[in-house]
């Protein structure tokens, strides 16, 4: 790695970008009308998804999709995508239906998201930790006219059939189907069978790239999720966002981007789901047109991670920092051969300076990286990675050319660098709204300009650095108090993996703040020597009046958010 103390970096960001976006540039930009506003565009994008997924489909007999024993091809999961699609296309789902899909990551998932893709239809993944009541919501709130289920979810979802009248088919894996429903065996088969289906033609149907793709639900966890659109523009766009990224670092350094080796496959071990955002539009859909192998679990357990990275010859990993500690600090760690990794990536939570040293000691082949994103943003909308990451740890990085960050005060007057206020995003990748709620669209943006809620502010180069939700942030006593910047302190501390800061109720100052740890194995502090260690570092005002232990990691949503909700049973 360049020494970034004197060669970096060998041109500055605005340099990098002119490079990588000039005419004739693999990342090329063009002036386009979007739905009626002028933008910034890729000009080499996929048009739509079915491109990406031709793409894939040329990927042939290297393995795409791994889940325990199943192994499946990327022309298996072609002959699938086509067999599911053709079905539905006979049971009357036509271009702008949705179809719901509700299961854990199996290779099902893919399949039936790009089946639905190919016939023109809205994929509408729902959350799989979703209750038999929230999932009824997603279904009545999509008006969803079939339904494609794992066993598990469906039994949640069974009882609340009869309060959705759109929903006119259903399709069953991993169990039995009802009596109205049909087996997904029955219709393609198990997925060690797909390499034995028939190469039957795609369905004939005409995508524009501003058609609608995709609804994934917001992970809000105060009021009903609300459903964002993604269109095949948004997704196409988040997909070079990802190579542009790994091509910046190239040319950050003064190094010639390198060809891929056609004789090593990249293979991502995914620990997210796909019904989030990062597991559809940053790991899925990258991954099938790069060839990339994806290796699902169940649920992220460190050994049988470890195992697997070592069984898979796993490149990429991560997805919340506590992932990365988990492995890290595992005792068990030096019995696997973990040296397959090149990028360990993260976000959802903030992530301190040590845990990127920390990766950088115990993998020297892997690059840590960050990024900010949103489900309306079609995942990543910054990423930070190699020297910038390890000179900016704090920051979330910059975002790609085709796109705009600004922040503004709460009058929408854009702040200068350094100053904090409301993080305002626009761009190719930026949702046209939300499902049946004008309103809601209405409230989240300012003319082409989305309002993310987000606390931020920007240095004069055009980093991000968030510093925390609007509405998380607290007041004691008449001072903001960003939980954020204490939850990075207490993440510098050597005993603390995962922290998360909340704040109670007091009859005087309005709210205090508490926080919630979970110590790394083996390690131990007691609660006053982590308030005198935050107390070293931050005002008095903002160190926790109360800190509390969990001893597992601390619950998340599907995108990797502490879910702060559940924190205050800790101290009730």
């Amino acid at each position: 790695m360049t020494d970034a103390k004197s060669a970096w970096p060998a041109v500055t960001l605005a340099q990098a970008h002119a490079i990588l976006t000039a005419p004739g540039a693999p990342f090329e930009m063009i002036d386009a009308t979007v739905r009626g506003r002028p933008m910034r565009v890729w000009k080499n994008a996929p048009p739509t998804l079915r491109e990406v997924f031709m793409v894939g489909r040329a990927h042939g007999d290297k393995t795409f999709l791994v889940n325990e024993d199943e192994r499946v091809s990327f022309e298996a999961f072609a002959r699938a995508s086509i067999a599911l699609a053709r079905w539905m296309q006979a049971q009357g789902v036509r271009k702008g239906d949705r179809v719901a899909i509700v299961m854990r990551n199996l290779p099902e998932w893919p399949v039936s998201f790009f089946a639905t893709i190919l016939l023109g239809a809205i994929a509408t993944p729902l959350n799989g930790w979703w209750s038999g009541e929230e999932l009824l919501y997603g279904l009545r709130d999509s008006g969803a006219r079939l339904l494609i289920a794992d066993g598990e979810r469906f039994a949640r979802i069974a009882d609340f059939i009869a309060e959705c009248p759109a929903l006119e088919r259903i399709l069953v894996t991993r169990a039995a189907p009802p009596a109205n429903g049909v087996s997904f065996d029955a219709v393609i088969g198990a997925p060690n069978a797909w390499k034995d289906l028939a190469d039957a033609p795609l369905p004939e149907v005409a995508l524009d790239p501003d058609d609608d793709a995709s609804i994934l639900y917001t992970s809000g966890t105060t009021g009903n999720s609300k459903g964002a659109i993604q269109s095949h523009r948004n997704s196409t766009c988040a997909l070079l966002a990802a190579q542009f990224a790994a091509a910046r670092a190239f040319v950050r350094r003064g190094e010639p981007i390198p060809a891929p080796d056609p004789n090593v496959q990249r293979a991502v071990l995914i620990s997210v789901p796909f019904f989030h955002t990062t597991g559809t539009h940053a790991i899925l859909c990258p991954a099938l047109a790069s060839g990339s192998k994806i290796v699902m679990m169940r649920r992220f357990e460190p050994v049988r991670a470890m195992q697997l990275i070592e069984r898979e010859r796993v490149t990429s990993a991560g997805g919340v920092p506590t992932i990365a500690w988990q492995i890290i600090e595992h005792p068990d760690r030096p019995k696997y051969d973990l040296s397959s990794l090149e990028s360990i990536s993260y976000g959802g939570a903030p992530a301190s300076s040590e845990l990127v040293r920390r990766i950088t000691e115990v993998f020297p082949k892997s690059a840590p990286g960050i990024g900010w994103g949103m489900t309306e943003t079609t995942s990543t909308f910054t990423s930070h990675g190699g020297e910038d990451y390890q000179n900016r740890p704090e920051s979330a990085g910059p975002c790609i050319p085709v796109c705009d960050m600004k922040v503004v005060d709460e009058m929408g007057r854009a702040l200068s660098p350094g100053a904090v206020g409301e993080l305002l995003v626009r761009g190719p990748d930026i949702v046209r709204g939300y499902w049946n709620k004008p309103e809601a669209t209405a409230n989240a943006f300012d003319g082409d300009w989305l309002r993310t809620g987000d606390l931020a502010k920007l240095d004069e180069e055009g980093f991000l650095y968030i510093v925390d939700r609007k509405k998380d942030m607290l007041i004691r006593g008449g001072e903001n108090i960003y939980c954020i910047e204490v939850e990075e302190v207490l993440y510098r501390h050597p005993a603390v993996m995962d922290a998360a800061v909340l704040g109670l109720p007091h009859r005087i100052l309005g709210e205090e703040p508490a926080a919630v740890v979970t110590l790394k194995p083996g390690m131990d502090v007691n609660e006053a020597d982590l308030r005198a260690f935050v107390g070293e570092h931050l005002a008095a005002f903002k160190t926790p009046v109360r800190i509390a232990f969990a001893a597992e990691p601390l619950p998340r949503n599907a995108p990797g958010k502490i879910m702060k909700s559940q924190l205050r049973a800790y101290f009730q």
